[in-house]
């Protein structure tokens, strides 16, 4: 008798043993699930804009330059130079609407700056918000009326809303403006564009003239505008000017060549008859994670009109 109620006893315990091990593998593992939801929250921020095509588009959480900025407007929240160095900090983490209020704020105080209005219209952009971009970027050069990036961001606003002619007259004062190399290719490229999309191609054409094998950037990153310009004179193939995809999603400087030249040649296919072929180029931009980008604007409003 005292041997059975020894097994009772021991198969009890046993069953608890095996019943506390379970647990604490269930717990472990929802732990786990937590901590990875958690981390995966982390990779972004706040839903900044969801675009036209469905896609919920999300800012980069905070890094050091944008709590840095911060800190150093809030010890002197009057100074411009400081609302635009917070708001440029914030636009690179893809904090658009942050940006955008960050750049209120300062108009608040300073009613008249260009800077600022040229810095939100910028951002208005980047949030799919032509119309307001467009109103901040004419009040930018009627203040300042040889401000360059004020002419080329308004040249952008008409762009993206298919008004070509008018975005080819805003690049057009951005280029004669242009007093470095740089300037030169990147407002050329945004002219050439836009007067072959308002079926202007021999005004198109005549922009290239001004692209000689002497004009160079200095600029790493306007480099794949001058490949573009360059395909486009004939001097190189749509095979040789693609780039490769990103690396990964860290990869922004290899997103920005992909997403600016996969964009421009799928415009070229545009202007050949190939909407099919343009279309599967725009499709491969907008997969990326670079949403503020003007190849992957580009290329959403394209499938936008596709859609329609």
């Amino acid at each position: 008798m005292s041997n059975v109620k020894h097994n009772r006893e021991w198969t009890r315990k046993f069953r608890a043993w095996v019943w506390v091990l379970c647990l604490t593998a269930a717990l472990s593992g929802l732990t786990g699930l937590l901590q990875a939801q958690t981390g995966a929250g982390a990779t972004h921020g706040a839903l900044e804009v969801t675009s036209g095509l469905g896609r919920k588009l999300y800012a980069l959480p905070d890094d050091q330059s944008v709590i840095d900025a911060r800190k150093t407007l809030a010890a002197e929240p009057k100074n411009v130079e400081r609302v635009l160095a917070l708001s440029k900090a914030e636009a690179n983490r893809r904090q658009y609407r942050e940006a955008v209020a960050t750049s209120t704020q300062g108009l608040a105080f300073a009613p008249n700056n260009a800077d600022l209005y040229l810095e939100r219209g910028h951002r208005e952009l980047g949030l799919r918000e032509f119309r307001k971009a467009m109103s901040d970027l004419e009040q930018a050069t009627r203040i300042a009326p040889q401000m360059l990036d004020g002419y080329y961001h308004l040249g952008l606003s008409h762009y993206f809303l298919g008004e070509f002619d008018q975005a080819a007259a805003s690049f057009g004062k951005a280029r004669d403006l242009a007093k470095t190399h740089d300037s030169l290719i990147d407002c050329s490229n945004w002219l050439y564009v836009s007067l072959r999309r308002a079926g202007k191609e021999q005004e198109a054409a005549q922009v290239l003239t001004t692209i000689t094998p002497d004009v160079k950037n200095t600029e790493p990153h306007l480099l794949f505008y001058l490949r573009l310009l360059h395909f486009y004179q004939g001097k190189l193939t749509e095979k040789e000017v693609l780039p490769p995809p990103p690396a990964g999603p860290d990869d922004l400087e290899g997103e920005l060549s992909f997403n600016t030249v996969t964009y421009g040649v799928g415009n070229w296919r545009l202007y050949h008859s190939d909407r099919a072929g343009a279309t599967e180029l725009f499709r491969k931009v907008v997969e990326g994670e670079a949403w503020n980008s003007w190849g992957f604007i580009g290329s959403e409003t394209e499938l936008l009109g596709v859609r329609r």
